[in-house]
């Protein structure tokens, strides 16, 4: 293999000849051995974002050449089509408040402009990662906004993947409007419900995600790019601050502007705080559904259906693992958010120098959600009803007395369930008939009367006619 040599204050490196990256990247590598995680490329993305609008700025206001802005245009754009993925060699676990990350795309991205312009890499001439590429900027205001931009991408996949998941829950709340089920509370029978009702339960749910996930947006939109190291715009000539939010909304397409108090935005970091803390949210009604819907197919009232073996010793066995893996991925969903919030309140004075964790921990956390909810959208078409298995449940249930209370009162439905019990009646459904009369108790417990929000007064009165005759 052949090597360049690269050096800086400190030194000399041996860089890989073939690589793009260049001594400062290689000597975070180097410190940082920890983890094997990469950056995420997503957050690598949104950097070149950054930098290609910086370029674009810096040339139309007279401070780039165009040649070198074209070829820095260039390289951006190619690391936005998904090149050089190997060469953003950073662990994602790495001191200096992502500076590490900034210069690993600042040499990235300066070695393939002079490699378009006809220079060699580790030469840094004509395009210099710094005096160049990272023109009027500090890590300090491109990381939170490359963070920025890759997060409202994502979460607007996020927005789409989520209104999948809750179109699945609406169909089979529809689909399951007629099937009478016995509700539960404590993990004990509760009153009849229908199994249209529980999913509409799901679906309602998953729409207050869908919108908060929207809303989110609204969070991160403002920018402290301009601001430089603090926030200050020290460095950067005035006219570029004003111009480089204008390319950036340009290029992305999205409803952005900078901040009016940039210094409180690179000190604080409270917005992302509020973005994880809405995907916990959403996290905690994943996990509540897929145990809903383990248990239910425990209980035989739906199918889930079968995607895998469930045991290397036992033949036949099937086990609800996307259920599973769903609520997982909710666990690790909600650790996230308590890691993006201790990073933000272990900030100091004017940075945020646990941005890299953050960053790691609230793009893993998007891209877990997103997997997870298609994944669920296509698990839930699939589920079938098992209308007979909800039957037998509900005919047995002493909870079945409770819909005469408007008629007999609790007194008196307190005698009945007791009179149940020492008869050692199975059918309870069948007696409430024999003693009340078939045309009161199937008005009771029909799938309208059940999905109804109460009961109506007049119905009261014809029930209470007919069951006084």
């Amino acid at each position: 293999m052949k090597f360049r040599i690269e050096r800086d204050f400190l030194g000399e490196v041996s860089i890989p000849a073939d690589r793009y990256y260049g001594i400062h990247t290689a000597r975070a590598a180097g410190n940082f051995p920890v983890s094997k995680y990469r950056v995420p490329f997503e957050l690598i993305k949104g950097f070149a974002v950054v930098k290609k609008a910086a370029a674009i700025a810096n040339g139309r206001l007279g401070y780039l050449e165009e040649k070198i802005v074209q070829a820095i245009v260039k390289a951006c754009d190619e690391i936005l089509d998904g090149k050089f993925k190997e060469d953003f060699i950073v662990d994602a676990f790495q001191g200096g408040a992502g500076t590490s990350t900034n210069m690993n795309v600042n040499e990235v991205i300066a070695n393939r402009a002079n490699e378009i312009l006809g220079s060699k890499k580790g030469k840094y001439f004509p395009v210099h990662p710094l005096e160049h590429v990272n023109l009027h900027q500090s890590t300090n205001d491109t990381y939170p906004t490359a963070l920025k931009i890759a997060s409202l991408f994502l979460l607007k996949e996020l927005s789409e993947k989520v209104a999948e998941f809750q179109g699945s829950l609406q169909k089979k709340e529809k689909e399951f409007a007629s099937i009478v089920k016995i509700g539960r509370t404590e993990l004990q029978e509760a009153v009849p419900i229908t199994l249209g009702r529980e999913f509409s339960g799901y679906a309602d749910a998953i729409s207050r995600d869908r919108w908060r996930i929207w809303k989110a947006m609204e969070r991160i939109r403002t920018l402290n790019i301009g601001g430089t190291a603090i926030g200050t715009g020290l460095a950067a000539p005035r006219d570029y601050i004003f111009e480089v939010i204008e390319v950036l909304r340009e290029l992305t397409g999205l409803n952005i502007s900078r901040h009016e108090n940039p210094v409180s935005v690179t000190a604080f970091a409270d917005d992302f705080v509020e973005v994880a803390g809405i995907l916990d949210a959403y996290a905690s009604n994943v996990f509540k559904i897929a145990n809903d819907l383990r248990l239910m197919n425990m209980l035989k009232e739906i199918n889930l259906k079968p995607v895998q073996s469930g045991s290397s010793i036992m033949p036949g066995k099937v086990n609800p693992v996307i259920m599973e893996a769903a609520m997982q991925v909710a666990i690790r969903v909600k650790a996230n958010f308590s890691t993006v919030r201790e990073c933000a309140s272990h900030a100091s004075f004017e940075i945020v120098e646990f941005m890299p964790l953050l960053a790691f921990s609230l793009i893993e956390a998007l891209k877990l959600l997103i997997n997870i909810s298609g994944i669920l959208s296509k698990h839930v078409a699939q589920i079938r009803p098992v209308p007979e298995k909800c039957q037998e449940y509900f005919d047995r249930s002493f909870s079945l007395v409770t819909v005469m209370l408007p008629l007999i009162g609790y007194e008196n439905a307190t005698e009945v369930v007791k009179e149940i019990k020492e008869k050692g009646v199975k059918n309870i459904r069948d007696y409430l008939t024999q003693r009340f009369g078939r045309k009161v108790v199937e008005k009771l417990l029909s799938p309208e009367y059940l999905n109804a929000f109460g009961y109506d007064e007049e119905d009261l009165e014809e029930l209470l006619d007919e069951f006084n005759t």
